[in-house]
Formats: structure tokens, C-alpha cells, sequence
């Protein structure tokens, strides 16, 4: 039997991007997997969306909720962690559409000593628009329907859905967190316990994944290139408030230049 992955979708008060999202996980081609919704504290609309999703049966599913205290990703993010019961969890944000090759892709790139940091191609407000107001599926579209859209400047880029096998390229950059981000990140659930998750002292917008990447590294697990894999499609949103961020940069300059391998506040604290 396949190992469970768990597929951890973050999300607050967007439930049209959402059950987009949710839509795009029931037609994942490997179905060894369940949802944990990580909900930063969302109205009634969005335990609707989840709760038509669970009765649905397509995949075991959970959700993780807190009150709105303002942004508190790492927070939640660890409190689906603790739900979760999968030997991989990949990270997902409510506003990426995976394709049906996601799943699987993360699966077969998957391995001990390594997490996988995947990439995303950015669609337009007005694509957007149509996606979710129409009900469009963009997950099943090709590659012709795609260049239209490119070259209408409607997507940012077409080039990473494309699927290429890079074999040993996949590793060249074992240490490089920079580019990475947790919209599509795959950790062992192993290596989340050594590292004690997410750090839940990062508050509002920023540097929460870059902080987790920082000590997974320093606790010998390496990064793995996702790219031409498990690209997500990430759908347009007017930009998070990023009053917070310069705390949090400073935070991260601390567990660069210092020695730590686990969270301050982490995933031991909280309860599933």
C-alpha cells in the first residue's frame, strides 16, 4: 500500500478560491492522499465550502480552525499538521488549483533527506475572474489553451507546465531557500517533528517558510527542485498587508546567523 500523503491546503475567507482548490484535489490521478484544511479563522461561507467538500467523500478530510486574531499562518498550518496523519505533508495555499498530476508528482519526487519545494504559474485578475465566476476548470486545460493565454498576458509564464524529467538537476541546489516558497512545499512529516514545524512567533504576512527552510537545512535535510513537475495555478489576490514584515525579516536574520533547529513556538504546542 502507498504511503498516505497529506495534502494541507491553507485558506482564509476566500472560499470561492478555495473550493477551486478542493475541486482540483478530487481529480488527483494518485488518490492515496487526504485534505486537511488549515482555516486562519474564515466566516460561516467557508465551513460551508469545506463541509459540501467533506460530505462529497472523495478523499479522508479534516479541518484545522482557529479564532481571527489576524494573519497566524504558521499557527495554523501546525495545528493541521497535528490533525494530519500522512508520512508526507505537502502545503498548498487556498488559492493554488492543482493540476491532477500533483499528487503524484510530489509522490515520485519524494524521498528521505529531502524536501521538495514545487513553483506555480500566476494567472491575471480577469483570468481569475472568469475561472471563478464561471466555474472554468483551468486544471484540466492544454497546452494550446494555456499559449492563448500567454500570449493574451493573461498568465505570468506557460513554461513551468511543462512535465521534464530532470533526474540528478533536481539536486543542485540543496541549500538554496531563497527561491522557495510555501505555496507548494513538500516536508516528510519525520522531518516537520525534528524541526517542531512551522514557527508560530512569525506573525502577519512573511518569512514563516523561509524560516521552517532555514532550520530544516540546518537539521541536514536538503531541498529538491519541484519546477517542471508540480507547478500550481495560483490565482490572482490584491496584496496581503505586509505591516508586519520588517519584524518578521529581522526574526529570520536571527535564525540565519544563529544556530537553531527547532521552532520557538511549534508544532509541540499545540494540540490536534
Amino acid at each position: 500500500m502507498a504511503e498516505l500523503i497529506s495534502v494541507i491546503v491553507a485558506t482564509y475567507n476566500r472560499e470561492d478560491a478555495l473550493d477551486a482548490a478542493l475541486r482540483g484535489l478530487s481529480r488527483q490521478a494518485d488518490r492515496d492522499f487526504e485534505v486537511v484544511v488549515a482555516d486562519d479563522g474564515s466566516g460561516p461561507p467557508t465551513a460551508q465550502v469545506i463541509a459540501t467538500w467533506a460530505a462529497r467523500g472523495g478523499f479522508p478530510f479534516a479541518h484545522a480552525r482557529h479564532e481571527d486574531r489576524g494573519f497566524r499562518l504558521a499557527e495554523i498550518r501546525n495545528r493541521a499538521i497535528a490533525k494530519s496523519r500522512g508520512e508526507l505533508c505537502i502545503f498548498l495555499d487556498g488559492d493554488c488549483i492543482p493540476r491532477p498530476d500533483f499528487v503524484a508528482a510530489h509522490r515520485r519526487l519524494a524521498e528521505p533527506g529531502w524536501f521538495v519545494a514545487g513553483n506555480r504559474v500566476l494567472l491575471g485578475q480577469a483570468l481569475t475572474a472568469r475561472i471563478l465566476n464561471e466555474g472554468l476548470a483551468p486544471e484540466l486545460w492544454g497546452r494550446g489553451e494555456w499559449l492563448q493565454h500567454r500570449l493574451r498576458g493573461e498568465v505570468s509564464r506557460v513554461a513551468p507546465l511543462a512535465a521534464l524529467p530532470l533526474g540528478p538537476l533536481r539536486r543542485l541546489g540543496p541549500t538554496a531557500w531563497r527561491s522557495a516558497r510555501g505555496t507548494n512545499l513538500a516536508i516528510r512529516r519525520a522531518d516537520l517533528d525534528r524541526v517542531d514545524g512551522f514557527d508560530a512567533t512569525f506573525n502577519g504576512w512573511g518569512r514563516e517558510d523561509s524560516d521552517i527552510m532555514v532550520r530544516l537545512i540546518r537539521a541536514g535535510i536538503r531541498r529538491k527542485d519541484g519546477r517542471y513537475a508540480t507547478a500550481v495555478l495560483h490565482l490572482w489576490h490584491s496584496e496581503a498587508d505586509r505591516a508586519r514584515l520588517p519584524d518578521n525579516e529581522r526574526r529570520l536574520d536571527e535564525v540565519i546567523n544563529g544556530d537553531r533547529v527547532r521552532a520557538v513556538r511549534g508544532l509541540s504546542t499545540v494540540a490536534s
